[in-house]
């Protein structure tokens, strides 16, 4: 099973490779995630080098249908979040 990157990974391997205390190395993690956070919420595109592209789509309200039931519902206009990775990342899974 896969082990999922958290947070606290992170900021250990920011302590382990930059050298910055623990304290240090947690601070400059939360503030990256909440600048990119930040920006995402005012609607700015954030693209990370080598990485990929986040970007705040706007959807159209529309009517949907329930697959089970077949009932129609209409869902509601919102906004959503996407990721394009760049070709680079792609490359790198690809050959992992």
């Amino acid at each position: 099973m896969a082990k999922t990157l958290t947070r606290a990974d992170l900021t250990e391997s920011v302590y382990r490779n930059i050298g910055l205390s623990r304290n240090e190395s947690s601070d400059l993690v939360e503030s990256v995630l909440e600048e990119i956070c930040t920006c995402l919420e005012a609607g700015e595109e954030v693209k990370l080098s080598s990485f990929g592209t986040f970007s705040v789509q706007s959807k159209r309200q529309r009517v949907g249908r329930n697959p089970k039931t077949g009932v129609e519902a209409v869902i509601t206009p919102r906004r959503v979040l996407s990721f394009r990775p760049s070709h680079i990342l792609k490359d790198r899974v690809d050959n992992a």
